[in-house]
């Protein structure tokens, strides 16, 4: 697979018949391996390791319901009241990030009301902090580190 803008991962990777596969630690099973697929395991990977977000706290496909209809969130991170604090939105790494991925996550957001948003395609990354009482958002210029976010929101 190819190299994202993020820390190497040896993945567990899986061939069944002419299908792959890559294990997800989060959901422990392994999932078609779809390049969207390929960069989220990537990204919490990164997560983990590089940024120490518990791992117990992150959670993949998160369903959330909007106007009746069920959609899923790639990535939804807590804190340690199972609050959310942050959802992430992947790309495949062939797909810009534009605008209307914005509007998607801002979407899911009007349900989940975390504090902070994160878009990748794995090889560009945007975070941003929710400023509800000002009502906008503030660009960061790095995915902060998990201890950061949990003393920004308290």
């Amino acid at each position: 697979m190819l190299q994202l803008n993020l820390p190497h991962y040896d993945a567990k990777l899986i061939e069944k018949g002419d299908k792959s596969f890559i294990y997800d630690p989060l959901r422990r099973k392994e999932v078609a391996l779809t390049p969207e697929e390929w960069v989220r395991q990537n990204f919490v990977h990164f997560l983990i390791t590089d940024r120490l977000f518990p791992k117990e706290l992150i959670a993949n496909e998160v369903t959330i319901n909007m106007n009746s209809i069920s959609k899923r969130c790639d990535t939804v991170i807590y804190n340690n009241v199972l609050e959310p604090v942050a959802i992430v939105e992947y790309k495949e790494p062939n797909v810009k990030i534009t605008e209307q991925v914005f509007e998607q996550i801002a979407r899911y957001n009007s349900v989940i009301k975390a504090p902070y948003l994160i878009v990748s395609n794995g090889f560009t990354h945007y975070c941003c902090n929710m400023d509800y009482k000002n009502m906008n958002c503030n660009f960061l210029k790095e995915i902060p580190m998990y201890s950061e976010i949990i003393s920004v929101i308290r």
